[in-house]
């Protein structure tokens, strides 16, 4: 016999059991049926039907229950995976945001539905340095938004100014460290004095109530070089009252590895603020073994009770300037290539990149070491053949050595060439991708390859399939469901973004259909400017702005 209280809580369970009942026709903007939703937490999988109105998801029903529901766009999405829109945590598309090609089609293409900015250098709080050391100062468009976002809200006006310009992707971004730095300090080397400190924290609490996620460091490349630990800590605790986080691509990522992780830590715990390292990698061969010590480092730290994670991508490859071999101090005050242009200076320039910095820190092209470092972006007819060699190839062309190559090249394209720096391990990417406290990020902008002039990183293009097809579906690094999790919802927790990176009743509909089958990663390293295979269709706020391989304007 069931005693009473045992037949209440029966009858109440009973009643919470949802009950299977016709749907009342209804009229949907959007209806996606028969996909395989992975809903982005890391579930597993699961056949159904999704409902789109505005810019919401108002439906998930089971698989073919809204095949008759009415709606402008429907989509029979049998045989294809449907995901969250996957949030791009580390984005560089700061020009085209702002004042250019706002569709940004390699990433929509791969089923980016947000942009993050923020490593290192933001365009706000504007000040002219500010906008010299992104190399803007001599562009048109810049000069027709100069001033735009100086002032006490000077961010919040650049965020605005992203939304008006006509994009294709919902943006954010922390504040640049290297800004605050300049907008108190300049470009100068020393450590800030008192006022100084004050103006770099009243900058980042203006930032924080503008609605950034936090401050992003970038701490090899002057003048965020020059920044002291003491001066992280101050900035970081001026955000920490509004939940802020400490995002960092750290003083090195080879040799003095692990000690700049140890400082990354203690900026967080002495800030009082969460951290997040940008593109974890071990960089050079000679210190591929300290990948299981970081790692360990990170775990013993978070079993203590500190918030600390990290981003990749899954390329063994970086990217940045070329011109960051050279030794911070030569860039002080804004005087590169006045430096490389004085023969002692540039001789003692010369010198120190021959036989290693006198600061203690590693430059990129040693550790990849010359071969290991491929030129791009060139501008001036005369060296364009040169685009995409090896640096040692491009030396020897020349017939110099390759650091007086490098400075040649640095001061006839004025310090604006990129290079691909192949320096980390296939074992340990796979490793550190598996840890659980990764997330995702492209450090690419977005490009149209109808219009590209110049060779790029295929990172631009393929970050995503490349993780969730090669890694995932054909290697089982992770699951396809983790892989998806790590770029979706653990990056909109990471930044607490609300109502994204779910397939989930009232989320927003940020959405990427693919073919788990096909979605593959085109792009290459000698030929980048290739669209991702496998990506149907991408919904940002419920907008179709991907069809079918081409973007469809919106």
């Amino acid at each position: 016999m069931m005693r009473p209280f045992t037949l209440l809580a029966a009858l109440t369970l009973i009643a919470c059991v949802p009950r299977s009942t016709p749907l009342a026709p209804q009229r949907y903007d959007v209806v996606i049926t028969n996909a395989r939703i992975y809903d982005g937490a890391g579930n597993p999988w699961y056949y159904g039907d999704v409902a789109v109105s505005g810019d919401r998801i108002v439906r998930i029903a089971p698989r073919g229950a809204l095949a008759s529901a009415q709606a402008p766009r429907k989509i029979d999405a049998t045989g294809l995976a449907l995901a969250p829109g996957f949030i791009d945590v580390q984005g560089q598309s700061y020009e085209q945001l702002l004042f250019g090609d706002g569709r940004l089609v390699s990433k929509v293409s791969q089923g980016v539905t947000t942009e993050i900015l923020g490593e290192g250098t933001t365009p706000a709080p504007h000040t002219p340095i500010v906008y010299s050391e992104m190399g803007w100062s001599d562009t048109t468009a810049a000069r027709a938004i100069s001033g735009r976002f100086a002032g006490e809200h000077g961010f919040g006006n650049w965020l605005d100014a992203m939304a008006a310009h006509g994009i294709s992707v919902n943006v954010g971004s922390f504040l640049g460290a290297a800004t605050v730095r300049m907008y108190a300090k300049g470009e100068s080397q020393g450590a800030a004095n008192a006022a100084e400190l004050d103006s770099m924290r009243a900058v980042t609490r203006r930032a924080m109530e503008d609605g950034a996620f936090g401050v992003g460091s970038a701490l090899i490349y002057p003048p965020g070089a020059f920044m002291s630990t003491e001066e992280l800590i101050e900035t970081a605790k001026a955000m920490a009252p509004y939940g802020g986080l400490y995002i960092t691509h750290m003083r090195s990522e080879g040799d003095r590895l692990l000690e700049a992780t140890a400082e990354a830590l203690r900026i967080g715990r002495e800030g009082g603020v969460p951290v997040e390292i940008f593109h974890l990698k071990v960089a050079g061969q000679r210190n591929w073994a300290k990948a299981r010590p970081l790692v360990t480092m990170i775990d013993s730290a978070r079993r203590a009770g500190q918030d600390v994670g990290a981003t990749m991508y899954p390329y063994t490859a970086g990217a940045t300037s070329l011109a960051s071999c050279t030794p911070p101090w030569a860039s002080a005050d804004g005087k590169l290539l006045a430096n490389l242009a004085d023969a002692p200076v540039r001789k003692r320039i010369h010198d120190e990149m021959i036989a290693g910095r006198s600061d203690n820190s590693e430059s990129l092209c040693e550790l990849g070491t010359p071969n290991g470092v491929m030129v791009v972006g060139f501008r001036d007819s005369t060296l364009k053949r040169f685009e995409g060699m090896r640096l040692d190839e491009i030396a020897r062309a020349m017939s110099l050595d390759w650091a007086d190559a490098l400075i040649e090249l640095t001061l006839r394209e004025r310090a604006r060439l990129g290079a691909l720096f192949f320096l980390a391990s296939d074992e340990n990417l796979r490793m550190q991708l598996r840890q659980p406290w990764i997330i995702i990020g492209t450090d690419a902008d977005g490009i149209d390859p109808d219009s590209a002039r110049s060779m790029t990183h295929p990172r631009g293009y393929g970050t995503y399939p490349q993780l969730i097809g090669q890694l995932s579906r054909d290697e089982g690094v992770m699951s396809m469901e983790e892989a998806i999790r790590k770029s979706t919802s653990a990056v909109a927790e990471r930044l607490r973004i609300p109502n994204r990176g779910l397939i989930q009743e009232g989320m927003m509909a940020d959405l990427v259909l693919f073919d788990p089958v096909a979605i593959a990663d085109r792009a290459t390293y000698v030929r980048p400017h290739a669209i991702a295979a496998g990506v149907r269709n991408v919904f940002v706020n419920g907008v179709e702005t991907w069809r079918d391989g081409r973007h469809t304007g919106a």
